[in-house]
């Protein structure tokens, strides 16, 4: 990357008789000149595709793009629970192109449904952030397009995943929870998933009682096939051993429990034993499956 450098700095030209040395003082100014116009106004940020990637699914998830009053460029922004400290360290780990020495930060509860202590992470203010909370917002509200959507990798769906996924029912149907979306958001990331992914999802409404009120809210719904399908996609950007939980199916059939511990070892990269540790973890936390 080339340094800035600041306009008061000049060549000072000698008196040279000599018409060849002349020239040499002359390209070493244009140089100069040159390198200053390049370096002028340039953001000295570079947005890597993995930053994108993650910003992308975490905005689905746990995440924020905002663009705050009196500031000119965005700040991207999550928070986890200090359960989830070990990928709230990864993710920042992943975002040291765009952080700040006071970027993380600790917060008491506020009053949500978790009452656990807060870790919180905030980005600086970049214009390359700016760009993508253009393409996600319309009139400063964030919108669900296929503009950006089409933008997602594998590693955008494994955040979007780990953030707000779920194993649920029989323990190997799926659920992910998108409660801030309008019904109309649901859908179109709904058909997203089917076109691009070819991940079928279920559109399901659910009710839940606040304050007084009990809204209806809409989810995405993965039977068992289409959850497995969708996992072998973001199974090998899996890079957090305390996450694995979520992406473990549960069998009373030894043969399909470990067909399915196989490709969970062999997609993330984790030993054997972690996984077959998990599993037996969950099993006692499930209650169709305690001997």
């Amino acid at each position: 990357m080339l340094r800035t450098i600041p306009r008061e700095v000049a060549i000072r030209f000698k008196r040279i008789g000599d018409p060849v040395e002349t020239m040499k003082v002359r390209r070493q100014k244009a140089l100069l000149n040159s390198m200053i116009d390049q370096t002028k106004n340039r953001d000295p940020v570079s947005l890597s595709d993995r930053v994108r990637a993650i910003i992308l699914g975490s905005i689905l998830g746990d995440g924020s793009l905002k663009l705050n009053e009196g500031y000119r460029n965005a700040r991207f922004s999550f928070r986890h629970s200090v359960v989830q400290e070990e990928y709230f360290r990864w993710k920042v780990d992943q975002l040291k192109d765009i952080s700040s020495e006071s970027s993380v930060f600790r917060q008491a509860d506020d009053g949500g449904y978790s009452k656990n202590e807060k870790l919180r992470y905030q980005s600086r203010a970049l214009e390359l952030l700016t760009e993508i909370f253009r393409l996600a917002n319309q009139r400063n509200q964030f919108h669900i397009r296929r503009k950006w959507l089409n933008m997602l990798t594998p590693l955008s769906l494994a955040v979007w995943w780990l953030d707000d996924g779920s194993i649920v029912g029989n323990a190997r149907k799926g659920v992910l929870c998108t409660d801030g979306f309008e019904k109309e958001s649901v859908i179109v990331l709904a058909q997203y998933l089917e076109k691009v992914w070819k991940v079928r999802t279920h559109v399901g409404v659910i009710g839940r009682r606040r304050d007084s009120r009990r809204p209806q809210y809409y989810r995405l719904w993965f039977s068992t096939e289409e959850l497995k399908k969708f996992l072998r996609v973001i199974l090998p950007h899996i890079k957090v051993q305390s996450m694995l939980p979520k992406v473990i199916l549960l069998y009373n059939d030894p043969e399909l429990q470990e067909r399915w511990i196989s490709e969970v070892v062999v997609l993330t990269k984790f030993p054997r034993q972690v996984v077959e540790q998990i599993v037996l973890q969950k099993k006692q936390k499930w209650k169709r499956f305690r001997e």
